[in-house]
């Protein structure tokens, strides 16, 4: 019998996709790296019987970087980037073993069926699949096929067989794509970034951003929000002035009439018709047309489209999006949500999924109606070739979906049901007066049927004051005509849905990527969301765009990514080499780079004028250990230590506090120690500037604080204060934190596990003696003899943590409340150290 071995792009979809296969009768176990299951069952596989083993991955299983020298920012020239760095393919989570949890479930297996998302992504994870599994699969018989990819739009039962049953190949080219675009991405920004950040934070304190990045597609993206900036900032408020007439019939209201010529921009000649118009006492209706329009249906629905009105309609930023719609996808709620298609193909069910959404309170009268009465039609979009539309595949209530969750599957549903709905039709009526010499109109709209917006009803047509019934050659009597002085106004910041739609049109990134580059530039803090999902540029984000226009403008204008995009969908179809596509555009940026780098003082102008030199920001901290003269502590990330007698700047930890450490010195260069804390409830450890930057001994690497120290006498570091083995992580070190008292704690100096022991004790110490059973230093502990916990009249104890039993009750473990990116959360579990790494 043979073996199928089917991975999904998650663990949720593996599940949903394993049930429905095996209709219900699969049995699961966890895989070795404890994130992925596998589901098992028997059934057949080309006419033949077969055991199913179906398990995922967690998205990318590798990643592309820079081979391990070429990511020290010291040592190598960013221009090396372009070309002569070779890139490899990391595990993209080490953490999670999917490479070895991939070749131990490919043991044995003749066939792989690969069910990853399918988009170009989707396709490039199958071959990253491929490749860990290949060499372990057992070796087909001749030209015998044992790859195979499913195509599938939704996890409804019905897709999901079909796309078993007509299985065909992973694409190769879409692939390609994708590691065009990600070797671009990586050699471009990472030369730009590299060489920007260090430049600029050298020599200014007050920029506010931990990395000054570039991207090929964040850049011209941040380019549209400061264009608009430019635009407010450059706007010259005018006045105008309009005429406005009122006029009545009999006894009926009096009705507002419209200034035929809108306006004027010069008071006298404005004044001149007003008084012409003053003359009249009454006024004849020159015409009165009536026209039936229609507000049409919208179109089916695509990704753009759900972003742009998710952020102004609903207030969910484009990342948050996403991430709700993908969870409503893996859970069947709704079909592929990254399409760019607007069409429905000729063989989708529209009735048969209208007709689920048949018992939903809030749409269920107007489904009903249109399943007795019949579909319209829905208008031809354009078919991308993709996946179809955005649709509602199940349905679901709001306590399934939770508040945002619903609110997304509601607009989705009631825009599918739009598009299948009749226009809204509407009587617009136009009046046209003489008064005196001049023109005056007045317009209204009366509702013939609602059509679409019924479902839709913010689409609706509002309801105005209805116009008086009239014919030609009618009297009307004037009450008055009155001249109001206006101002022009400059147009609002972008909107989210404004920037998205001007990207699509510009073809910077893709349905999939553009939410990601709209969150880097507010992550990056070059803009701001401000009320009305409104993007606002920050000084940084300013100026950085008026120095790329400044020196060269295509770094921020849309068209060369553009063009990059273009060659890359040609990739993908199999119509462009992608070595060729590779190393031109490659050429292109690694001759503008050395431009930019030759120009950069150009640019530099500009930040001169909008921040701070480094040596004129922060406030006097520690003592330097070459000059003895303080150093200024500056706040602004990323935060650092400048000092301006050396004119030397040193890093230190980020999200956190620093202060002073008791004015103590490292014994090896004089510095002035500093303690980084995260607060009462996290960790805090101590650390010497200098060493932090410049590691003193072999075994330690840039950004080691003294409790990762290994120098063999000072007091500070990991030989003095380390007590045992992390009771959770491979190779940390609980080490004591002797700032902690009366609530003493040892923290791992690898991740966030925090022991807290001996609260309210006078003194805690290491002892240089070790226990005899784990191995973990003993601490001598003592106590005030009015709350000692200890027998008799003991006020001192000597012991280990870990085994003493006097100590058992008097040790807890917790996880540190933690905004550092190194830390990791976990689960519990106790064992004896291993000493201090002697």
């Amino acid at each position: 019998m043979r073996t199928v071995l089917m991975v999904a792009e998650k663990p949720s979809l593996a599940q949903s996709i394993a049930k429905i296969l095996s209709k219900g009768s699969c049995s699961s176990r966890k895989g070795l790296n404890g994130a992925c299951s596998v589901y098992e069952y028997t059934g057949s596989f080309m006419g033949q019987s077969a055991r199913f083993k179906m398990t995922s991955v967690c998205g990318h299983v590798m990643s592309l970087d820079f081979i391990g020298k070429y990511n020290n920012w010291d040592k190598v020239d960013p221009a090396e980037l372009f070309s002569k760095a070779p890139t490899e393919k990391k595990e993209a989570n080490p953490k999670l073993n999917m490479v070895k949890f991939l070749q131990v479930e490919s043991k044995g297996c003749d066939v792989v069926v690969l069910w990853l998302d399918c988009d170009k992504e989707g396709e490039n994870i199958c071959f990253e699949v491929l490749d860990a599994i290949e060499p372990y699969m057992n070796k087909s018989y001749g030209s015998e096929k044992t790859v195979f990819r499913a195509k599938f739009s939704s996890i409804t039962d019905q897709d999901i067989c079909n796309a078993m049953n007509r299985l065909g190949e992973p694409n190769r080219n879409e692939a390609l794509s994708v590691d065009a675009r990600q070797e671009l991405d990586l050699r471009i920004g990472c030369a730009f970034t590299r060489f920007q950040t260090k430049y600029f934070q050298g020599k200014y304190g007050n920029l506010d951003s931990s990395l000054i990045s570039f991207g090929p597609c964040q850049t011209p993206t941040l380019g549209f929000c400061v264009e608009r900036h430019d635009k407010i900032q450059s706007f010259k408020s005018e006045p105008y002035w309009v005429l406005q007439a009122k006029v009545f019939k009999g006894k009926e209201s009096p009705i507002t009439l419209d200034w035929d010529r809108v306006r004027v921009f010069d008071r006298e000649v404005a004044q001149m018709f007003l008084n012409i118009a003053k003359t009249a006492r009454e006024t004849r209706v020159e015409s009165v047309s009536k026209k039936e329009k229609a507000k049409q249906r919208p179109q089916a629905l695509n990704t753009v489209e759900m972003l742009r009105v998710a952020s102004s309609a609903l207030g969910l930023g484009p990342q948050h999006t996403m991430q709700i719609a993908e969870r409503l996808y893996t859970q069947g709620y709704i079909s592929y949500p990254r399409t760019e298609t607007t069409h429905y193909p000729e063989n989708f069910d529209l009735k048969g999924t209208l007709r689920m959404q048949a018992n939903n309170p809030f749409w269920a009268d107007t489904v009903k109606a249109l399943l007795s009465e019949g579909l319209n039609h829905p208008r031809k979009g354009s078919d991308a070739g993709d996946h179809p539309p955005i649709t509602p595949m199940r349905p679901a209530s709001e306590n399934e979906l939770g508040t945002d969750g619903w609110r997304l599957y509601e607009y989705i549903t009631r825009h599918f049901i739009a598009t299948v709905s009749q226009d809204c039709k509407y009587l617009q009526t136009t009046i046209s007066f003489s008064v005196g010499t001049e023109t005056f109109t007045c317009t209204g709209k009366t509702l013939i049927s609602a059509g679409f917006t019924e479902v839709m009803p913010w689409q609706s047509i509002p309801d105005e004051e209805s116009l008086p019934s009239c014919e030609k050659g009618d009297v009307f009597t004037v009450e008055e005509v009155k001249m109001l002085e206006k101002q022009t106004n400059p147009p609002d910041y972008l909107t989210e849905a404004e920037l998205i739609s001007l990207m699509e049109k510009h073809g910077i990134g893709t349905d999939a990527s553009i939410p990601v580059h709209i969150n880097n530039i507010c992550q990056r803090n070059y803009v701001t969301v401000e009320s009305g999902r409104r993007l606002k540029p920050t000084n940084l984000g300013i100026v950085l765009v008026h120095g790329y226009y400044k020196t060269d403008a295509e770094l921020v204008l849309p068209t060369i990514r553009s063009a990059v995009e273009k060659q890359l969908n040609l990739i993908a179809q199999g119509k462009a080499n992608f070595q060729q596509v590779l190393q031109h555009t490659l050429d292109i940026f690694k001759r503008k780079f050395h431009y930019f780098v030759d120009s950069i003082a150009s640019m530099d102008e500009l930040m001169e004028v909008s921040f701070s030199p480094i040596a004129a920001t922060g406030k006097p901290l520690s003592r330097c250990g070459k000059c003895r003269r303080f150093m200024k502590y500056i706040q602004a990330k990323p935060s650092r230590l400048h000092c301006s007698h050396c004119d030397e700047t040193y890093s230190l930890p980020q999200n956190g506090a620093i202060k002073l450490y008791k004015e103590l010195r490292c014994p090896l260069d004089e510095f002035e120690l500093v303690l980084w804390t995260s607060g009462s409830r996290g960790k805090s450890y101590p650390l010497c500037p200098y060493c932090f930057s410049n590691p003193p001994f072999r075994d330690m690497k840039k950004g080691m604080g003294c409790n990762e120290c290994t120098h063999p006498s000072c007091q500070h570091s990991l030989n003095s204060l380390g007590i045992g083995q992390c009771v959770e992580c491979e190779n940390g070190v609980l080490v004591f934190d002797p700032t902690s008292g009366p609530k003493w704690k040892m923290a791992c100096n690898k991740c966030n596990v925090v022991v807290h022991f001996f609260e309210n004790a006078h003194k805690v110490r290491v002892s240089p003696d070790s226990c005899d059973s784990c191995e973990a230093s003993l601490v001598i502990v003592d106590f005030n003899k009015a709350r000692s916990p200890l027998p008799g009249d003991q006020i001192q104890h000597t012991g280990c943590s870990f085994c003493d039993p006097v100590f058992q009750d008097l040790v807890e473990l917790k996880h540190a409340t933690m905004r550092h990116p190194m830390h990791r959360g976990g689960q519990a579990r106790r064992q004896g150290g291993r000493g201090r790494g002697r």
